[in-house]
């Protein structure tokens, strides 16, 4: 007998994507490698590991029966070279638009190893929304622009987006666009964070910060040696008063990396409170998710 996942079941019809099951929390015996995602009209698989094509294919049966709304079924392998995607029912889907809290993004599925919507960050995506109301707002790392998207959504007056690969900052555009926004409000900026702070600096002074960054890119981030290059420039940056929301993805640091950063390179700031991932991203060990800790610069 096949082992197969109790999943949650998205609203019927529902076009707000959410992920369905976190495996990766390992809060699941046995499935520690799989994590589904509801990104209508399509249902992600993806996995860590490989897997028998026969546990799959139930695993399939499964979601068609209790998602019939559902048009397509696609497997992303993060096991492989190049992460590859494969249709394993339904129709050919390479893209979509899903809902978030009123807000419109876009994903593409097959075109690169992320979708372009990061599901875990939910309620940050919110309080930037109920935190932008006429504010100058910089977002570093600004990937898809999501930020932005909640940011000018929620009433800020400017926001500036940073990001070394200006692919990305393309697809931002084209999700602000997608919102019917003012481009006017938004600036993008497809540089090196680390080689362009007078760059940053000279759209600042900012009142709300917002610091997303990968936990490792060769040649470019080392998290864990590079977070404090940013922080101690935030005397530079931030207005008095202003916020910073800052996010830490990698397993092997813990909200105290955060917490002891801002104490030993800028001390001016204080400690307000954390943002938790939604409860679907269950995690049996704490420390091992995604951290998000809010500051205000005093």
């Amino acid at each position: 007998m096949i082992k197969l996942i109790d999943f949650s079941e998205p609203t019927e019809n529902s076009q707000k994507c959410c992920r369905l099951f976190h495996g990766r929390g390992h809060a699941y015996d046995g499935f520690e490698h799989v994590c589904i995602d509801w990104l209508p009209p399509v249902i992600l698989i993806t996995l860590y590991s490989e897997v028998e094509k026969s546990w799959l294919q139930q695993l399939v049966e499964s979601l068609s029966k209790k998602i019939p709304y559902a048009k397509s079924i696609q497997v992303q392998y993060r096991c492989r070279r190049q992460a590859p995607f494969e249709i394993l029912w339904g129709d050919v889907i390479q893209h979509t638009v899903v809902e978030e809290n009123t807000l419109n993004f876009n994903i593409q599925l097959g075109v690169a190893q992320n979708t372009g919507l990061f599901l875990d960050m939910f309620h940050g995506r919110e309080w930037v929304y109920q935190q932008a109301k006429d504010k100058n707002v910089l977002n570093l790392f600004a990937y898809t622009c999501a930020f932005s998207v909640a940011a000018i959504a929620g009433g800020a007056s400017r926001v500036l987006n940073v990001d070394n690969n200006k692919s990305v900052l393309s697809r931002g555009r084209e999700n602000h666009r997608l919102n019917q926004h003012d481009l006017k409000k938004v600036k993008f900026e497809g540089v090196d964070i680390f080689k362009s702070f007078s760059r940053i600096k000279k759209h600042g002074p900012y009142d709300l910060m917002i610091c997303d960054p990968p936990t490792f890119q060769k040649g470019s981030v080392d998290i864990e040696r590079d977070y404090k290059k940013i922080i101690r420039r935030l005397p530079q940056f931030m207005k008095p008063q202003s916020q910073l929301m800052l996010c830490l993805n990698s397993p092997d640091l813990d909200e105290s990396f955060l917490h002891e950063l801002m104490e030993q390179e800028c001390p001016d700031c204080k400690y307000m409170e954390v943002i938790k991932a939604p409860a679907v991203f269950k995690e049996a060990m704490a420390g091992k998710g995604l951290k998000v800790l809010v500051f205000q610069y005093l």
